[in-house]
């Protein structure tokens, strides 16, 4: 059984806690997370036979979140249709009785927006791109193209929460704080999920509590990373305080931190030790794991110039690489402004020029490091777009809405089955006609692939038990090698 929070607090000590959890979730991560020797490995081989747990085939994940939904049919699903028909109206039989946006329901027409891009196939798996993306032709045969993802949520925050943490309503826990939770950390001196954010970048807004813990334990939260010289707030010592000093501080605060545990048993003291502890370790690890001095000129020129610049999302997507070489278990990059509900052509073009180098360098340098293979690398946004346009439409301009009933992202390395194209939307990409995917299938897959039982791992909160998942998910095995 897995393990449950415990009520008495006269019963909240270390020893009978790690005692209760038994050989599974806490046993795995929480030994660690609570002061004791990392787990490692080793521990994790010994909590397999918990029943959660079983072989994994990734280790950790990059997941490359693409914030506001990029348009499936100018990227990567190609629908010569709607060039066919463009400026005729989309018909009633194929939007049946969805719901649109109230940014486009009252438009007196819904007109069919052909893709301004010229599309092309490529790699031995004959994948088909759009010409915004050039770097991304070297990576198709790595790569496994879903094309069938699916979600309810209609609007950017329920959809990007509902992705995240499995819900549309706030206040679940993050895909990186389960991980965290179930199997813990490989690297003793960074956090076990790591965020790092694209700077500069307009578009709809991004939350911490989409990194959150919800009602986990606050230690399993992502930690974000910002550009520059300090990559952690408040990470680094105050002018005239040497390590010496800051060390003999923690001391003196943990001491008395102790001292309150022991009066009332609240674990969050112990996370909040364990946290300063970290965060004590975070001041050598992570101004080395953030220095590219180390990386010759050929790193620079496969990701791109942009990868010079802190906070970039190529700078990021190199950081995240090194980050894994480092056992960082779940690294986050967000990366808004794919919101083209107008002008899309222009924004577009922009925003795969920012983010297509960096993607299939990053598939590139794991795979020639020999990382791909234990690493799961996610591409893909909140929702897709509507294949009708939305304001004025004229020859070289449109804009297209929100679309939760069909769009595409990408999976490569970590047990993916590579070089194929799972799902099929109908010829005016409007829905799926083969091989749904659901963002539930999607989660359960990738907890699979970490060696989890998705319908397993769960915490009991407020009388129910929840899970990332929610009551549902099917592990899509036709996306597993």
């Amino acid at each position: 059984m897995h393990n449950q929070p415990i009520s008495d607090p006269m019963s909240v000590n270390r020893r009978v806690f790690l005692r209760s959890s038994g050989a599974g979730v806490g046993m795995a991560a929480l030994a660690n997370l609570l002061g004791q020797d990392a787990v490692g490995a080793s521990g994790l081989k010994a909590a397999q036979g918990d029943g959660i747990h079983f072989p994994a085939k990734a280790k950790r994940i990059i997941y490359l979140f693409q914030s506001g939904g990029p348009a499936q049919q100018d990227l990567f699903d190609y629908k010569p249709m709607l060039n066919e028909l463009n400026g005729k109206e989309l018909p009633a039989s194929v939007r049946g009785e969805q719901r649109l946006t109230g940014m486009s329901a009252n438009q007196s027409a819904l007109p069919l927006a052909g893709s301004k891009f010229k599309f092309s196939q490529h790699g031995k798996s004959g994948a088909w791109l759009s010409d915004l993306l050039p770097y991304h032709r070297d990576i198709v045969d790595d790569v496994c193209f879903v094309r069938s993802m699916h979600t309810e949520a209609i609007n950017h925050d329920p959809a990007i929460t509902m992705f995240q943490t499995g819900s549309q309503i706030a206040g679940r826990p993050s895909l990186g704080s389960w991980l965290s939770y179930g199997l813990g950390s490989e690297n003793a001196d960074l956090p076990a999920f790591i965020v790092l954010v694209s700077q500069g970048q307009g578009g709809q807004p991004l939350y911490a509590r989409l990194w959150g813990s919800g009602f986990l334990d606050s230690r399993y939260q992502g930690v974000q990373f910002r550009g520059g010289k300090d990559a952690v707030l408040y990470l680094s010592n105050p002018e005239g305080v040497s390590a010496s000093r800051r060390e003999a501080q923690l001391h003196a605060i943990n001491s008395l931190n102790r001292h309150q545990y022991q009066k009332e048993l609240d674990p969050e003291i112990e996370s909040r030790i364990a946290q300063y502890e970290m965060a004590f370790r975070m001041q050598t690890s992570v101004p080395e794991a953030t220095n590219f001095s180390d990386e010759p000129e050929s790193t620079f020129e496969m990701y791109g110039e942009d990868a010079k610049k802190p906070g970039t999302f190529a700078a990021n997507c190199l950081l995240a690489r090194r980050l894994a070489e480092r056992d960082v278990r779940f690294i986050q990059l967000y990366h808004q402004g794919w919101d083209q509900h107008s002008n899309l052509p222009k924004q577009i073009t922009g925003q795969a020029k920012e983010t297509d180098q960096a993607s299939a360098a990053l598939v590139k340098d794991l795979k020639q490091r020999g990382l791909l293979d234990d690493t799961l690398v996610i591409w893909g946004g909140e929702f897709g777009r509507t294949s009708y346009s939305q304001g004025v439409m004229t020859k070289d301009n449109y804009g297209r809405d929100h679309h939760p009933r069909c769009f595409t992202t990408w999976m490569a390395g970590g047990g993916i089955k590579p070089g194929v194209t799972i799902g099929e939307t109908d010829e005016f990409g409007y829905n799926v006609v083969q091989d749904p995917m659901h963002v539930h299938d999607f989660n359960a897959t990738i907890l699979h692939l970490m060696g989890i039982d998705h319908e397993r791992l769960n915490y009991k909160y407020q009388g129910r038990r929840f899970r990332l998942t929610d009551v549902h998910g099917i592990v899509q095995d036709k996306l597993l090698a």
